[in-house]
């Protein structure tokens, strides 16, 4: 009799486990885990499927230093994703020069890559540094980012693309 509840009660924690994984999993707390999947996309489009940066018009950061949403029918392809301009201007600007404006590390969070694996870039949580735009996972990660950027940025860079590989 004891060994069956004992057995019972192993099996009911291991499903909380699953349970509370699975959960960490959906709510985005896997910035700090590193990538075990057989690769990434190199480009991060996971805010909008297939779409770089969430949407945002990755030009704008630079030359109206803000976030601005692109227009789903002012585009340009690259590197198998779409990217989306608020104006045509700003579509020939990233035709001419993608790798100036798309952010560094496929717009995955710049902290996250540092710490040896991947999360989610926010297009809301963005900081251009030397001339290179990154993003970070949320504000409270680009907090925590801000504070020792050189140092996050010169990890992240030994860190890339190996990353995206594993």
């Amino acid at each position: 009799m004891a060994s069956l509840q004992n057995r019972r009660r192993a099996i009911l924690i291991a499903g909380i486990i699953c349970v509370v994984g699975a959960l960490a999993g959906f709510a985005g707390l896997r910035y700090l885990a590193p990538a075990n999947s057989a690769g990434k996309p190199e480009i991060y489009t996971g805010l909008v499927d297939g779409v770089g940066a969430g949407g945002y018009d990755v030009v704008a950061y630079f030359t109206d230093n803000k976030a601005e949403k692109g227009d789903p029918a002012i585009t340009a392809t690259w590197k198998g994703a779409t990217w989306r301009f608020v104006s045509a201007a700003n579509r020939d600007l990233f035709n001419a020069d993608p790798d100036r404006y798309t952010p560094q590390f496929g717009g995955y969070c710049a902290y996250a890559v540092a710490q040896g694996g991947t999360a989610k870039g926010d297009p809301e949580q963005w900081t251009v540094v030397n001339d290179k735009l990154y993003l970070n996972y949320d504000a409270g990660v680009k907090q925590r980012w801000e504070k020792d950027r050189a140092n996050y940025i010169t990890k992240a860079e030994e860190n890339w693309p190996k990353v995206i590989e594993k």
